[in-house]
């Protein structure tokens, strides 16, 4: 953070390298199983349990994988901003490419610095604590610069899916545009889970949609008794009810599309929907004697 002495790809270079150890830092703390990479002998595994002793050491998982396990487990950690700042990394370290100049630096800091406050809030610690009291302040700033970018973005696509869809209502949507407007099925992210809801800008039908389930209830068959004939029957079919984690919001009506969970939470909308599991998934297998 010294920016007399540092050019703006060396304190980025290092800052992402803290961003890692920060996500590593963060999901060992629940278990040191989650940051191990598996192998065929699992020897990473018995080693991050605690089960081989001694000077061994364990490799950890690559930082697509990590990230990702972030963005899971640590709301609203977003996987995508992360990855920007690891491939400006890479990029930086191992290519000809841009790098971390990108993103311009009054753009770039207020947004690290918002993946990094999230991990910081995972350990239980605070700001101060990694960066020191005098640069407590400059994060600060920093946040509060992505919080009303975030507002600014979301306010904007709103308005925009408005006016869109206003011109569309009056026939005076410039031709390009018209050519480029997409129906539901082009707008849909293709998630494993999605529930209709209703649109902020245009208050027609849109969807949710999101992978990650962040709960789960399982309602098993209710015995009935059995037949004249001696053959167990049962009063109802077993279900699985998964809460989602709505990651992506998209309506046909007016072309809005909010791709990230911090714009869906900015917007006002629910941050998770319901979803119905397959019961299957859910069974205890059938082992054999053979």
């Amino acid at each position: 953070m010294d920016d007399d002495s540092r050019s703006f790809d060396e304190q980025a270079l290092w800052a992402a390298l803290a961003l890692e150890l920060l996500a590593k830092a963060a999901v060992a703390r629940v278990s040191p199983l989650l940051i191990a990479e598996p192998n065929e002998e699992g020897t990473n595994l018995l080693i991050a349990s605690g089960l081989v002793e001694g000077e061994a050491r364990f490799t950890s998982v690559r930082a697509k994988t990590l990230m990702a396990r972030c963005h899971k487990a640590f709301k609203p950690f977003d996987q995508a901003e992360a990855m920007k700042i690891i491939n400006g990394r890479d990029e930086y370290l191992h290519s000809s490419g841009t790098g971390f100049m990108a993103i311009p630096p009054h753009s770039w800091w207020p947004r690290y610095w918002a993946q990094a406050a999230v991990l910081v809030t995972a350990l239980d610690r605070d700001m101060e604590e990694l960066v020191g009291t005098t640069r407590e302040i400059e994060v600060t700033k920093h946040l509060e610069h992505n919080a009303k970018n975030i507002e600014q973005r979301t306010e904007a696509l709103i308005e925009r899916a408005k006016q869109r869809r206003q011109q569309w209502l009056d026939g005076s949507l410039p031709a390009k545009v018209a050519a480029e407007w997409k129906s539901a099925q082009y707008l849909s992210a293709s998630m494993s889970h999605s529930e209709a809801a209703t649109c902020p800008a245009c208050e027609l039908t849109g969807l949710f949609e999101g992978e990650e389930a962040i709960a789960e209830e399982i309602h098993y068959p209710r015995f009935g008794g059995y037949t004249d004939e001696g053959e167990s029957y049962y009063l109802d079919d077993g279900s699985v009810s998964l809460t989602i984690s709505a990651d992506y919001f998209s309506c046909a009506g007016c072309q809005l599309v909010l791709n990230s969970y911090e714009l869906i939470r900015q917007a006002g909308l629910p941050t998770e929907f319901d979803a119905e599991g397959d019961f299957d998934d859910y069974q205890e297998p059938e082992y054999g004697n053979d």
